[in-house]
C-alpha cells in the first residue's frame, strides 16, 4: 500500500470515527501533497510524500516552540496533537545513537577532514536520514563529530 493510499484510508477512518484533529491533520497532508504535485507537475512518489510530511512536522515543532514561549498552552496542545498524527505517517525515527553511527560512516565515506567539509558529509548522509531524523539534530551531530 502506498502512502497516498494509506492517507486516503486513514482519512475515511477518521471521518467515520469523527476524530476532528486526525481528520484535520490528514487533510493538511493531502493538500500539501497536492500543492507539491502541482508545482512538480507529476504525481509524488512515497519518498517525496515523506519529504512533504517532514516539512509539516518541522513547521509544527517550530509552532509548538513559539506558542510555548508566548504562553499559549491551548495552541501548544492542538499543535502537539497534529504533530502526533503527522509523525504516524513517517518511517520509524532514528535514535541519536543510530544517527551518530550514520554520521561516522558518512564522514569516513566522504573523506571529510574538518568543519569546512560539512557539506560533503551532509550530501552523503541525507539520503539515509531524510524523514527518519530531524535535520537540526543531524546537523548538530555532524558539527560535533567534525569539530
Amino acid at each position: 500500500m502506498t502512502l497516498r493510499e494509506r492517507l486516503e484510508d486513514e482519512m475515511k477512518g477518521a471521518m467515520k470515527a469523527r476524530e476532528e484533529v486526525r481528520l484535520s491533520a490528514i487533510r493538511l497532508i493531502r493538500s500539501s501533497v497536492k500543492n507539491r504535485e502541482i508545482e512538480a507537475r507529476h504525481e509524488l512518489a512515497d519518498g517525496e510524500v515523506v519529504e512533504v510530511v517532514s516539512t509539516l512536522v518541522k513547521q509544527r515543532r517550530e509552532s509548538i516552540r513559539m506558542f510555548a514561549e508566548a504562553g499559549r498552552n491551548d495552541l501548544v496542545e492542538k499543535e502537539e496533537a497534529e504533530l502526533a498524527v503527522l509523525l504516524s505517517f513517517l518511517p520509524q525515527q532514528l535514535t541519536r545513537e543510530e544517527v551518530e553511527g550514520l554520521v561516522v560512516r558518512a564522514i569516513a565515506e566522504s573523506g571529510a577532514q574538518g568543519s569546512r567539509d560539512m557539506g560533503k558529509v551532509m550530501k552523503v548522509l541525507m539520503p539515509h536520514v531524510t524523514g527518519r531524523a530531524d535535520g537540526s539534530l543531524v546537523s548538530a551531530i555532524v558539527k560535533e563529530k567534525l569539530a
